[in-house]
């Protein structure tokens, strides 16, 4: 079976309202993207709680997928005057043969070497190196496969600290990925927490798939506190938030690492830590940065 993918060009204050017409007049799905990506006009747009950016896009692409059947030219029209845009505006209307979406989904995803000797696989794939650390690891709905600049650098950070019998805490877990690999590099004892019950839910079973004991929780007051190591892969407004609790949650000599931080954002989140951490140098990748800092006595 086939479909029609119908795409239209309309300004960010009328996308909502096209969406929601595209639906009404039979769309199976609606997706709205940047219509200037890959030119010199994209604008990335980074949300966090409470902030409003001002690198908004100017222009969306709004890709509604309709069955093969489906009466575009009168549907079409319809959505568009519904949303206040005009009955002529312009689409472009493309087939969208059927496959196998299971293995296309999957082919975007292959294994990630983080170091010489850890890696991050898929279930569906092969360990490209048997005799790595490999930690099991599917695209799900938490964040943290490998593959975003933050996950990784909290990942090297870990492969280098874990000397063996930690207590590490990961704050804001997700997908677990952070705890799971503490305890496969050696740690004693690791916690996650997250305000995601499904991200909790998914970070039980990913510790599972690994054969690792690690304790996952939805709730801050259940940790146990006084981290020999602490890592916090969020955003940086949440963080800043934080800082008293995960100072405190950190033993006196523990060292700290946080991620989630655009590169602008990196030296005001180290001067917020800097009250109870002593501070390194950032590192950044892919315009992403990593503090980590030693607690003060």
């Amino acid at each position: 079976m086939a479909w029609l993918s119908v795409a239209l060009i309309a300004g960010t204050d009328t996308v909502d309202a096209l969406s929601d017409a595209l639906l009404e007049q039979g769309a199976l799905s609606v997706d709205v993207a940047d219509a200037d990506a890959g030119t010199q006009f994209e604008k990335p747009i980074f949300d966090e709680p409470g902030e409003v950016r001002s690198g908004s896009w100017s222009r969306g692409r709004v890709t509604a997928l309709f069955l093969p059947d489906a009466p575009l030219d009168r549907a079409i029209p319809a959505a568009c005057s519904a949303a206040g845009l005009s009955a002529t505006t312009a689409y472009e209307v493309t087939r969208v043969d059927d496959q196998d979406w299971v293995r296309a989904t999957q082919a975007q995803f292959g294994p990630q070497q983080i170091t010489d000797r850890l890696w991050i696989v898929p279930s569906w794939h092969t360990p490209p190196d048997p005799d790595a650390l490999n930690i099991l690891l599917d695209p799900g709905l938490a964040f943290g496969t490998g593959s975003h600049p933050t996950t990784r650098l909290c990942l090297r950070w870990l492969a280098e600290t874990v000397r063996g019998g930690e207590h590490v805490i990961d704050f804001g877990c997700g997908s677990g990925i952070l705890a799971i690999t503490a305890m496969k590099l050696g740690a004693g004892r690791a916690e996650g927490v997250d305000i995601d019950e499904m991200a909790v839910l998914a970070a039980r079973d990913n510790a599972v798939q690994n054969q690792v004991v690690a304790e996952f929780h939805t709730a801050a007051a259940r940790l146990a506190g006084a981290a020999d190591l602490m890592v916090a892969n969020i955003l940086a407004n949440p963080l800043l938030v934080l800082e008293p609790l995960l100072a405190h949650l950190t033993r006196p000599g523990g060292r700290i690492a946080l991620s989630g931080i655009l590169a602008e954002q990196g030296d005001e989140v180290a001067q917020a830590y800097g009250r109870d951490f002593v501070i390194e140098p950032l590192r950044e990748e892919g315009g992403w940065v990593l503090v980590t800092g030693t607690r003060r006595a």
